[in-house]
């Protein structure tokens, strides 16, 4: 599995159109086209099925992979935003609160309680 496998995926899957998909990542059609089908092979599994109109549905094998594809791709842009700043500047270690904090232990540690009311 590819990282232009999957984001072709997410594009083709936010669009529900090859061509749509294809002219937002500046691709051609024909690439697109060829990075999901190098991803359902992957898969083994079909992701899209093809419609008469030039219009295309998630199959139920598509529809489980596009949350994942959602997190791996998240995933990768976190760490390669992480690495190219990889010394964050004390401010921001302060007002942000850590990974999978949220709600009102993340409001705490933003007014530097630390997740205590």
């Amino acid at each position: 599995m590819e990282l232009q496998h999957l984001r072709a995926f997410r594009e083709v899957a936010r669009e529900l159109s090859f061509t749509r998909a294809a002219h937002n990542l500046h691709y051609s059609q024909p690439a697109v086209t060829a990075q999901i089908k190098g991803l359902e092979e992957d898969m083994g599994a079909p992701l899209f099925q093809r419609r008469g109109n030039r219009s295309v549905e998630l199959t139920p094998a598509g529809a489980r992979l596009r949350p994942l594809a959602e997190r791996i791709l998240e995933l990768v842009e976190t760490a390669q935003y992480e690495i190219a700043d990889p010394a964050p500047s004390a401010a921001a270690r302060r007002t942000a609160p850590p990974a999978g904090m949220t709600g009102r232990f993340a409001a705490d540690h933003l007014v530097g309680r630390g997740g205590r009311a």
